[in-house]
């Protein structure tokens, strides 16, 4: 019995047996070795949630109790801290000189941009060197500052935005003897290791 006749040869010159050439298998080699495998996209799964069955009863026909809702969590924020005020014992401390006030800022004569970046700064610094208890000086405004002086009215509400509760813990009027209500006695929060 004579062997069915081999497939007509491939017009490319492709055999299923046949061995690459040496100049073939070079060329191969060389293109081989500067491909690089694709970078797989990561699809997210879809979320599956598994339907809630009531229990059967052989009474009644079952129920179809519907799917909780999906629940998105929200990225975390990390909350901006409260303002305390200081404790009685601290300000009896500060205003008899217990205490001591590590740093002074005075802000007389200052327009508001200046005041404001000239605080940012100093509470920044007061932060960054560990410091407790500083001193901001506001000056109680005269007749031409009008009814009570723009510093004094704005530092306490530039102390409660967030930008500056991340550096305070809290503020109070000082004593007569530091400047009284021309002045207010800063606590400063103390700084979280690594985050120098």
């Amino acid at each position: 019995m004579k062997a069915p006749p081999d497939d007509p040869p491939d017009p490319a010159g492709y055999s299923p047996q046949r061995q690459l050439s040496r100049d073939e298998r070079a060329v191969w080699d060389h293109v081989a070795r500067q491909v690089r495998p694709l970078q797989r996209r990561s699809i997210p799964k879809p979320l599956t949630v598994a339907p809630v069955q009531a229990p059967v009863k052989a009474s009644a026909p079952a129920r179809r109790v519907p799917a909780a809702p999906l629940v998105v969590a929200k990225p975390h924020v990390p909350a901006v801290p409260a303002l305390a005020p200081l404790g009685r014992r601290e300000r009896t401390r500060l205003s008899r000189g217990r205490n001591e006030i590590e740093a002074r800022l005075d802000l007389h004569g200052m327009t508001q941009m200046r005041a404001h970046q000239a605080l940012a700064g100093f509470l920044r610094r007061a932060h960054h060197d560990g410091l407790t208890f500083v001193l901001i000086i506001t000056g109680k405004g005269g007749p031409a500052d009008g009814e009570r002086g723009v510093l004094r009215r704005q530092v306490p509400q530039w102390l409660s935005l967030p930008e500056f509760r991340s550096l305070v813990v809290g503020f109070e009027v000082a004593h007569g003897g530091h400047g009284g209500e021309g002045a207010l006695y800063v606590r400063i929060r103390r700084p979280r290791p690594g985050r120098l």
